[in-house]
């Protein structure tokens, strides 16, 4: 679990510094946009209260706790099935993704009341009006390790043996 624990450690680190860069440093908390490379990359500034694309942000006060509580559970579940037996480095590494990701978006929501997203990725001619972050990238690629590796090293049960 070494392996977990230094990706967890990596993502809330690089995923907490680009926050403070872009959001304090950079200001764009008040700036609110900041063209990068257009069309395709700029940062603009979104508070998520809720969860993905903000859905369930109508009450912030309690969402922010229940997400908290959520992604706290979540993140603890996790890591206690994958550290329950020996996995793969892919699924260590895909577990630690998944759990810094959370972690990141769990220091916003008690720093800053929500989850402060920025990157925003668009096309020519087509506007994105959506941001996201560098927890939400470890998040979602984690979550696709989990999903690819999982059961990967393990040797299928034959029905007979749990008879005995």
């Amino acid at each position: 679990m070494r392996l977990a624990g230094w990706a967890v450690v990596v993502v809330v680190l690089v995923d907490q510094a680009s926050k403070y860069l872009v959001v304090q440093r950079l200001d764009l908390a008040t700036r609110q946009l900041i063209e990068v490379a257009p069309p395709w990359l700029s940062l603009r500034m979104a508070w998520n209260r809720g969860v993905n694309f903000g859905l369930f942000a109508n009450d912030a006060g309690v969402t922010r706790w229940v997400l908290v509580a959520v992604a706290l559970a979540i993140s603890a579940w996790v890591w206690w099935w994958v550290a329950r037996e020996r996995q793969s480095r892919k699924l260590q590494l895909a577990a630690g993704l998944l759990v810094g990701g959370a972690l990141g978006n769990v220091v916003d929501r008690l720093v800053y009341g929500a989850v402060a997203d920025f990157i925003n990725i668009a096309v020519p001619g087509i506007a994105n009006p959506w941001s996201f972050n560098i927890a939400d990238v470890a998040i979602f690629a984690g979550a696709l390790g989990l999903v690819a590796f999982a059961g990967g090293g393990q040797k299928p049960r034959d029905a007979r043996e749990e008879l005995r």
